[in-house]
């Protein structure tokens, strides 16, 4: 008690610690006391105390709503002691992203304390979260008291214009853009574009064409207006109109740029019609707008999809002839290509010998295409070299994608209990990556099918420990074969698991 008289607010950070940890500071015994290190509250560097952190993480996830949740927190004496910060605050809503009720509590807690003030920062990530769990109300009022401390910025209403018109509420989005005056906002060629590209992205192109037409008379459209506009056509399947927007663009002094054919190029890529694509092609290189290499690796990677190998062959030789360097993401693509194809020995010369002569770098990516690669066409042991040469590399490591065709390749081949068993150490042990939804369903299939039933089974119950839930095939096809194996209460477990979802 002694303590408590003399470092009250000391004293009141360890109490609300032990009581964090289940544990009581007037217990019986020293060792409750003492089994909690006792450490600073507050850090030089602004960041927020982890301890801090955890506690209000617990503290905040319990309640109805909102209000029920903060007056649960404003009478709490631990977070009474908590000092409120910019970083704190900013990880508590990062943290609840997805609970607009424990969001909106956590920014009406902060802006209680004396000592602190919302950056627009934190702002503008309550507008989203408000905004994405369709809770308009809310976040009007959050815009309204940032306006009154002169806070939204055009970054702001561009969060509450997507998520108006994502909530099908197209018309506050326009409303919003009306008003943005009151926010001493202007309304100019940028806030145009802003209103124009979110009402496009979301499919209401033609309602962006309305307002465009009434807007042009006193705001000008510059080059992205009518880019926004080509996207807009072409998501909505109507590339004529798209089209007709280029021939607007350059009645209105404005020059089509790579990116305004390329959008074009995309469609009709994805579309299969490549004698259009070449088309544009031809068009681009006319209007002294030479295609980039972007534009080259879209068609490259809709070509390998439509399984036109060759054709895919004959852009890369189109690209090099016109003078445009391939990039790394183009060789990522071109190597899949060459794969695809059966021609393995050309991939392994693109990738051993061409990049290295124009000095482009491979990524974790070129390593996996080239992994990938090997394994289909059962060249395990170049895979697997390939591995060794990507774990010792300086440049890139192997991520969960490296290895999955490495596991099916082991358990196509049987070996189980010796390779399949070593990737698996090296990826959890040696390069800490954890396995997916993808990666169970994977193993567990597979494991069935070389009849390692036990392992399976293992990895089921270690998915389920990480709350990650298996398919209800993947449920189905162990099941089946643990019952053919007798292991009865392993097909137990799995049935009451299959009825709980």
């Amino acid at each position: 008690m002694l303590l408590l008289r003399k470092f009250p607010r000391q004293s009141q950070i360890l109490i609300r610690q032990l009581n964090y940890c289940g544990l009581s500071a007037f217990g019986n015994g020293p060792s409750r006391f003492t089994s909690v290190a006792f450490h600073q509250q507050e850090r030089d560097d602004g960041s927020a105390n982890p301890s801090d952190l955890n506690y209000l993480i617990a503290k905040f996830s319990v309640g109805c709503d909102h209000d029920e949740i903060l007056q649960s927190i404003m009478g709490d004496d631990g977070c009474k002691t908590i000092q409120v910060s910019h970083d704190l605050v900013a990880k508590l809503l990062s943290r609840f992203k997805d609970d607009w009720k424990s969001a909106l509590a956590v920014f009406k807690w902060a802006e209680s304390s004396s000592d602190y003030e919302h950056t627009h920062e934190s702002y503008d990530l309550m507008v989203d979260i408000l905004g994405k769990m369709r809770q308009m109300e809310e976040m009007n009022a959050i815009l309204a008291k940032m306006r009154e401390s002169n806070l939204v910025t055009l970054n702001t209403i561009g969060k509450a214009m997507r998520r108006f018109v994502g909530a099908a509420q197209w018309e506050d989005s326009v409303r919003l853009f009306d008003k943005l005056e009151t926010f001493n906002l202007k309304k100019n060629t940028e806030s145009m574009n802003l209103l124009l590209d979110t009402l496009s992205k979301e499919r209401r192109v033609e309602k962006a064409r309305e307002i465009f037409l009434q807007l042009k008379s006193y705001i000008s459209p510059d080059a992205n207006t009518f880019n926004i506009f080509i996207h807009g056509w072409c998501k909505i399947n109507r590339v004529d109109e798209a089209y007709w927007t280029l021939q607007e663009m350059k009645g209105c002094g404005f020059k089509p740029c790579v990116i305004s054919y390329s959008t074009i190029v995309q469609f009709y890529s994805q579309k299969g019609k490549f004698v259009e694509v070449y088309g544009v092609l031809d068009e681009m290189e006319a209007e002294g707008c030479p295609p980039n290499v972007v534009t080259y690796t879209t068609i490259l990677v809709q070509l390998t999809k439509s399984e036109k190998f060759d054709e895919a062959v004959g852009i890369s030789e189109r690209m090099k002839a016109a003078g445009c360097k391939p990039d790394t993401l183009f060789y990522n693509a071109f190597i899949h290509t060459l794969g695809k194809a059966g021609r393995v020995e050309e991939a392994v010369h693109v990738f051993e010998v061409e990049m290295a002569s124009i000095n482009v770098q491979p990524n974790t990516s070129t390593y996996n295409s080239m992994i990938a690669m090997f394994c289909q066409h059962g060249q395990q042991s170049r895979a697997l070299r390939l591995l060794r040469e990507l774990e010792g590399s300086v440049l890139c490591k192997p991520d969960v994608h490296t290895y999955y065709p490495l596991l099916k390749s082991c358990l196509r081949s049987g070996m189980v209990d010796s390779l399949l068993s070593q990737l698996l150490d090296d990826m959890v042990r040696k390069h800490h990556l954890g396995l997916d939804l993808s990666a169970y369903k994977l193993l567990i299939h597979g494991l069935c099918r070389v009849n390692r039933c036990e392992w399976a089974y293992q990895l089921f119950e270690e998915m389920i420990s990480k709350d990650i839930k298996p398919r209800y095939q993947t449920c189905n096809v162990l099941l089946e074969e643990v019952r053919l194996n007798g292991m009865l209460r392993a097909a137990e477990k799995i049935e009451t698991f299959m009825k709980s979802v």
